[in-house]
């Protein structure tokens, strides 16, 4: 399925409603750079490009949160349980963090065509916890690597090994997936016309098959493209990933897409791209690279980007052919009568018809998102999620 979405796409704002309103299959490569549960708040420095962009990677479980795990139980059992072992072990911050990430990786999943790859960049704070939930998501037959982003540089601890490289866990849909191994061919460390221990003569050919360890320093203070982002990663991560797992006309999608370096390295390699961040800045920051790295210095970018604040509407959904009251009689009948707020039995012309997922929040109109709740239970929840009402009910005593 095409993506209803047009290229050189960014949104604004928090990436689930936006994942939730794209279309199935339509991404053929998902990159994506999240929040790393550091306990950290990060900001750019006054005077960079990225000045006044900042996010808070600290997290506090809630009533929410602990619904949204609820809700998982019967649906992905085994997230369920990931996050309740991970929740014990690392305590309430880590289970809100994985809560967070597992609800998007589901979504993303969905969005992913059926030979599409993608490639989660994590750091030892919460490395082992996501590769369980993407084994729990993706199934663990569909981990192709855990590719290694070698920066070095720095200083080196005195009590441990020194930290120099962060992690990217590589995962695919299906049992084909593009992978295009000769435009990453890494080159060959001698010259032409060396010999091998046996005399033979080394040729250069098309170089070296790449392996899953990336030799790249981090983006030093005086590059060109350093934006001041405090998380920015460099080009030629980006670059090396895009092509190697991706074709020209493809769609990229980059739902933390902070300054923007994917949909750079998409634009330069002629691929569609998509990207979300719930900061403004990156608005700013795309088109100043655009301008810069696609192009050169004096030059402008001619490309239209695209800016959104709004939650896309799913183009790959059929009508509901049901009438009304044949929806209330199965919903009725699904739900055993029971309002599936309160949980309290109503005769039928008590209830209301409401989204499970609101519109407003990315929901789709189907059946699947349907649900009968009591006037009051209706009346709580409004055009908020059921996280949120079941959390309000708990917090009455109304509900366990």
């Amino acid at each position: 399925m095409a993506t209803q979405i047009t290229n050189r796409t960014l949104f604004t704002g928090d990436n689930l409603p936006v994942l939730r309103g794209m279309n199935n299959g339509s991404a053929d490569l998902i990159y994506l750079d999240p929040p790393f549960n550091s306990n950290k708040h990060y900001s750019a420095p006054v005077g960079s490009e990225a000045a006044g962009a900042s996010f808070k990677d600290a997290w506090t479980l809630n009533d929410e949160d602990e619904a949204w795990h609820a809700a998982l139980k019967s649906h992905q059992p085994k997230l369920y349980a990931i996050i309740s072992a991970a929740g014990a072990v690392g305590g309430r911050g880590d289970k809100s963090y994985l809560i967070y990430m597992a609800i998007r990786i589901l979504e993303m999943r969905r969005i992913l065509k059926d030979d599409g790859s993608i490639y989660l960049h994590v750091d030892p704070t919460m490395s082992h916890s996501l590769k369980l939930l993407m084994d729990a998501v993706f199934g663990k037959q569909q981990f192709q690597n855990e590719f290694i982003w070698y920066y070095g540089g720095g200083g080196a601890g005195k009590k441990r090994w020194g930290r120099k490289h962060d992690v990217l866990l590589f995962y695919t849909k299906s049992g084909h997936w593009t992978f295009n191994m000769d435009a990453v061919r890494m080159p060959h460390k001698w010259a032409s016309g060396q010999l091998r221990a046996d005399g033979s003569e080394r040729s250069l050919d098309k170089g070296k098959i790449a392996d899953d360890v990336f030799s790249h320093h981090a983006i030093m203070p005086w590059a060109k493209e350093r934006m001041g982002y405090p998380t920015q990663k460099p080009l030629a991560l980006l670059d090396r990933i895009v092509q190697a797992s991706s074709n020209a006309g493809d769609t990229v999608l980059d739902p933390f897409c902070g300054c923007a370096t994917t949909c750079v390295a998409a634009e330069i390699l002629h691929r569609h791209w998509i990207g979300i961040d719930i900061s403004p800045k990156a608005l700013e920051l795309v088109k100043t690279r655009m301008n810069r790295e696609v192009l050169g210095e004096g030059k402008v970018f001619k490309g239209k980007i695209i800016s959104r604040t709004d939650i896309p509407a799913r183009t790959d959904i059929p009508r509901i052919k049901m009438s009304k009251p044949q929806i209330t009689k199965l919903l009725y009948a699904n739900q055993a009568g029971l309002c599936n707020g309160c949980e309290i039995h109503f005769p039928l012309q008590n209830f209301t018809h409401d989204h499970i997922v609101p519109t407003s929040h990315g929901g789709a109109d189907v059946i699947e998102n349907l649900q009968l709740l009591c006037g009051r239970c209706n009346s709580i929840k409004g055009n908020r999620t059921m996280e949120y009402l079941k959390a309000r009910l708990r917090e009455m005593g109304e509900i366990k």
